[in-house]
């Protein structure tokens, strides 16, 4: 019974209809109304589309360490984007949920029109009300108690956090200006080709009240759009951390930490601030599109699942962190090939007629187009302006630079 979709009664394109039938207008304004009023009924219906609960969801589950919104997503929904309709979430909630911690409970109502996904505790009749007395028919003896909270444990995250946290506090791509301007090593210590880490080095551009811990990156490739052509922005590789020993007109610093070899040239740049990744996963906008254009920290040019991929598009295009895409492959061209002819098949020839005509080539050399592939899923957890970091989820293929991401 679980696994029936639920869907709503109202139909609002129905509505709005009836009303118009009774107005008194003239044909022409009716119908340009009619239409106007009909876009955003559409969109409404497609938002109210049935929910596809998943085999067996748990009426009751408890909160672990190790899990995810993603997770918990698919132990309820075949679609797990669809989490905050589960939820009952508006556009605000989604972007600024309350935290999930491992011992919540979570329990799975399906005694309305719509199953509903809450805490344990939540609503009328529930574990809160009761404690406080005010559940129906409850008798509660108050007594004082010692209440106790584990105050160390993390809220769970959106997605894994091992396979995105190197690109959570780093800058891995940046604006050409905000690069060229950061402060730059221009000497090392004892003249040195490469440093690693115990070593000095010597900056210009740094400020005396600017912050004592530095990240060092160097340039490494422009992000080209492959439609429009435009630099979308500049990746960069970490090298290492970097600390402020003595102020001045040139800085000395004292590398922390060498991931790679440092050397003059490379750049210095504060890092942002790290943060919980608590967004839950949601659709992309119904007309969203963007291209796989990078896979940071990789040279091959396939990329396989829990691996992180840049898409064309960033919080210009209003990508929000969150967002989920379903990954597209262009469906190719091809030309159907025709059966070979062999004098040895000849005395049966009457026999494949019909099949010969099939792949006969002056009835198959047209091409055709075949129609795009869907196989993957992927996870928006870093915006920049013009691009943005999207960790791959599920997929039955490895991902290929230039494949197509749109709204699931």
């Amino acid at each position: 019974m679980r696994n029936l979709p639920y869907s709503s009664d109202k139909f609002p394109v129905l509505q709005v209809g009836t009303r118009m039938r009774h107005s008194i207008i003239s044909a022409v304004l009716g119908l340009t109304l009619a239409a106007m009023l009909a876009l955003p009924a559409l969109a409404q219906e497609e938002e109210q589309k049935p929910l596809e609960m998943a085999d067996n969801p748990p009426d009751r589950y408890v909160v672990v360490k190790g899990d995810t919104l993603w997770g918990i997503s698919r132990r309820y929904l075949k679609s797990p984007w669809r989490w905050p309709d589960l939820w009952g979430m508006n556009k605000d909630e989604v972007k600024n949920p309350h935290r999930i911690y491992p011992g919540n409970v979570l329990i799975l109502d399906l005694s309305g029109a719509t199953p509903r996904l809450r805490m344990e505790g939540e609503g009328p009749g529930g574990v809160v009300a009761a404690a406080q007395g005010t559940g129906v028919g409850s008798t509660v003896k108050l007594t004082p108690k010692v209440r106790a909270e584990q105050v160390d444990t993390a809220p769970i995250p959106s997605i894994p956090s091992t396979a995105i946290e190197p690109f959570l506090n780093r800058p891995l791509i940046v604006d050409a200006s905000q690069f060229d301007a950061a402060p730059k090593i221009v000497a090392t210590q004892e003249n040195r080709v490469v440093l690693g880490a115990g070593d000095a080095a010597f900056v210009k551009g740094i400020t005396a009240d600017s912050p004592l811990v530095w990240q060092i990156y160097r340039s490494s490739k422009p992000l080209v759009d492959p439609a429009t052509k435009e630099v979308l922005g500049y990746e960069v590789i970490y090298l290492g951390d970097a600390r402020v020993r003595e102020f001045g007109e040139i800085t000395t610093v004292r590398i922390l930490r060498a991931r790679q070899e440092i050397t003059t040239g490379d750049r210095l740049v504060l890092a942002p601030p790290a943060d919980v990744l608590a967004y839950v996963p949601h659709s992309a906008a119904a007309d969203a599109t963007g291209t796989v254009i990078s896979a940071p920290e990789t040279v091959i040019t396939e990329v396989g699942q829990q691996r992180v991929i840049v898409l064309n598009r960033g919080a210009r295009e209003g990508v929000e962190v969150g967002n989920v895409y379903a990954l597209y492959r262009a469906g190719k061209t091809v030309t159907p090939r025709a059966l070979p002819r062999s004098s040895s098949n000849e005395v049966h020839r009457s026999r494949i007629e019909t099949v010969q005509s099939e792949f006969d080539p002056k009835n198959q050399n047209e091409p055709v187009t075949l129609p795009d592939e869907r196989y993957g899923l992927v996870f928006v957890f870093r915006v920049f302006e013009k691009v943005s970091y999207a960790l791959v989820l599920n997929t039955s293929r490895p991902v290929n630079l230039l494949d197509v991401v749109r709204a699931p």
